[in-house]
């Protein structure tokens, strides 16, 4: 699949968002473009103004590590930026490999990380890929995430829920927020995989359907999302505050592990354990994957 017009708007919406004064240089008088011109940023870059253009035209097949280097630093990328710019570069080279991907409908995880997933219990914990699909949960995040599942069509997806599920105004509190991460979640996974079929047929969906999503996909924007604090509010139990890790899987490349934790003693930590109560009740003692819910949840 050809990306240069990812490159093209990627580098593009990075150069207008740079303004001379935080470059180091002179604002000038009659600028007709919003942020840095392209000779500028070749300067700052070491490159030609000839070679820069040929890149953010799209052209960024080839271009060396130094030169990727050189222009995130010229453009004040920040690390996530950084490494969608190599993304997007790998992605373009005539010996770039699509990663591997697994249909979330028929992957099944192994039963040791079903295991490992079932043994945490004070809080949700689930996989997902990078189109944001919930591939395995334990009975906890079944139960976070009960409106997610209970949505028509699947798998479970949180990015769906987020666009296009009118209860996730309700869910997510600062919804404007959390449509941020997940816009820019999906971004940096389409510079990763862009061979991705499945992602960009998502992708398709929620820009056809979602205004919200179409707005800010345009804005190119990507990020980090590791670890922080977020906010819900539970249709069973209410107001949540919660810790998040989320781990990058070594046996499973592209897919994320998630943590959710409360302050111990805190009124969430109370919350989650009237959550667990109510989960176990809901779904008893059996635990499946969450390929296995796919086909028995709807």
């Amino acid at each position: 699949m050809d990306n240069r017009a990812e490159v093209r708007e990627f580098l593009t919406s990075r150069r207008a968002q740079v303004t001379p004064e935080e470059a180091g240089l002179p604002a000038g008088t009659n600028r007709r473009v919003k942020g840095l011109r392209r000779s500028e940023v070749a300067t700052l870059a070491g490159v030609s103004v000839e070679y820069y253009t040929r890149l953010e035209r799209g052209a960024i097949r080839g271009a060396s590590p130094e030169v990727l280097a050189s222009l995130a630093t010229a453009l004040r990328l920040d690390d996530a930026e950084r490494a969608h710019l190599f993304d997007l570069a790998q992605a373009a080279s005539p010996v770039a490999r699509p990663p591997k991907r697994r249909n979330p409908k028929s992957w099944v995880p192994h039963q040791s990380l079903q295991w490992a997933l079932d043994a945490v219990s004070a809080g949700p914990a689930f996989v997902r890929n990078g189109r944001m699909d919930l591939l395995a949960v334990n009975v906890l995040a079944r139960a976070f995430y009960k409106d997610v599942y209970d949505m028509p069509g699947q798998p479970p997806n949180i990015a769906r829920f987020t666009f296009l599920d009118d209860r996730a105004h309700d869910f997510y509190p600062d919804w404007e927020a959390f449509a941020e991460v997940t816009v820019s979640i999906l971004r940096a996974e389409a510079g990763r995989d862009p061979h991705n079929k499945d992602l960009h047929d998502l992708i398709g969906e929620l820009s056809t359907r979602s205004d919200e999503f179409r707005r800010r996909w345009g804005a190119h924007n990507v990020r980090h999302h590791g670890t922080g604090f977020k906010t819900f509010h539970h249709p069973i139990v209410g107001e949540l505050t919660l810790a998040f890790e989320g781990l990058e899987m070594a046996a499973e490349p592209g897919l994320t592990l998630t943590i959710y934790t409360a302050e111990p003693g805190s009124p969430s930590a109370e919350r989650l354990r009237l959550l667990a109560s109510w989960a176990a009740g809901e779904y008893g003692d059996a635990v499946t994957s969450a390929s296995e819910r796919t086909r028995t949840d709807g």
